[in-house]
């Protein structure tokens, strides 16, 4: 997938481009719905397959301090959208001076003129432009007068409700919520979190004899407080672990932590990043009599976390 950064450094129009555009917080099975259908025009017209997507995201720039933590940050976003096989993404820095353009200069300057759009790709509550102007009524319009095709993509239904729609609003709840078993089925993969290793209060080694991998968040949001089955990836491989995020109650010190317990694991890997999965939440944080209780009780964590992440 080719990947370019600002509208401005499209050199030229694409052959029969069929695109979709999209905040994609999350890259969920519903926005990978979108990319399938994008990719299937494209393939029938021996087209190219476009996302166009925003950084920051709107609602950063368009409110002050009024917006919920992201699903996934730009890096990841990138990540998995280059995994859905589409010929190029477009990241488009989003600014104020951007969401004051029409929906008419922006269908016809950008997408058709300067992307060479045939066929766009939409769901059924999209709109563009400056105050939103460029809804589905205008897009029909439009694509009978300046001759592309428009397809509204039909809402992909929640695993866990069919009555509700998968939406990424819904999986930040699930996951704040540490539902992160349903959150998997919305996003089609395990909720990660990823960041540096540092230095902790040297606790989990020298008092429980269980070592931890304190990292620091590069990710906005984690789940909800508790103690975790997880998957960890470092340097290509990956280790089943167990994962307490949370205050550490039986210290009482109230620091907010995300610690790793990488089973089976000796490297020393403070300062480099890994990528926890986060597969079961196993449960609650629970402050213990002491040292002794809390020890067995991670124990009995790490035995739970082996049955769950052998399956």
């Amino acid at each position: 997938m080719k990947i370019i950064k600002g509208i401005e450094n499209i050199q030229q129009a694409y052959k029969d481009a069929v695109i979709t555009i999209g905040n994609f917080d999350g890259v969920h099975i519903g926005h990978q719905a979108l990319f399938h259908e994008v990719i299937e025009k494209a393939d029938s017209i021996g087209g190219t397959s476009i996302a166009m997507t925003f950084d920051p995201h709107p609602i950063r720039v368009l409110t002050q301090n009024d917006h919920p933590p992201l699903i996934t940050l730009n890096e990841q976003k990138i990540e998995l959208i280059s995994r859905s096989g589409l010929d190029v993404l477009i990241c488009v820095p989003f600014s104020k001076e951007f969401a004051k353009i029409s929906a008419k200069e922006f269908l016809e300057d950008i997408l058709i003129n300067k992307i060479g759009m045939k066929a766009f790709v939409v769901g059924g509550d999209y709109s563009f432009g400056k105050n939103r102007e460029g809804d589905l009524d205008y897009l029909k319009t439009s694509s009978k007068r300046l001759g592309f095709e428009l397809i509204v993509a039909d809402w992909i239904q929640s695993p866990n409700n069919g009555a509700a729609r998968i939406s990424s609003t819904k999986i930040r709840e699930l996951v704040m919520e540490g539902e992160i078993s349903h959150a998997q089925k919305m996003l089609g993969r395990y909720y990660q979190i990823r960041g540096f290793v540092e230095q902790g209060r040297n606790r989990g080694g020298r008092l429980l004899g269980f070592p931890t991998a304190n990292i620091k968040l590069s990710d906005e949001l984690a789940p909800k407080t508790g103690v975790y089955a997880v998957t960890v990836e470092h340097e290509g491989s990956f280790y089943k672990g167990v994962a307490n995020i949370g205050y550490s109650p039986t210290f009482d010190d109230h620091i907010y932590t995300v610690e790793v317990h990488i089973l089976d694991f000796k490297k020393d890997i403070y300062g480099q990043k890994i990528y926890v999965n986060f597969v079961e939440r196993l449960r609650s944080e629970k402050k213990f009599s002491g040292i002794e209780e809390l020890s067995d009780q991670i124990n009995k964590d790490i035995e739970k976390a082996r049955g769950i992440l052998s399956v």
